[in-house]
């Protein structure tokens, strides 16, 4: 990929990155574990990104 991106797509890419987080420790314990695994986690392997 090249190193001068559009500052549009950075942002992007950056959003998906913080996105891709586990569930916090306080919503399992809110949810009584029904909430362990984050719906919208993504691989970096599988699953790519909107351009």
């Amino acid at each position: 990929m090249s190193n001068t991106k559009p500052l549009g797509r950075k942002l992007r890419l950056l959003a998906a990155v913080k996105s891709n987080r586990r569930v916090p420790a306080w919503v399992m314990q809110r949810t009584k574990r029904q909430f362990t695994r984050h719906p919208k986690k993504r691989s970096w392997r599988r699953g790519h990104l909107d351009k």
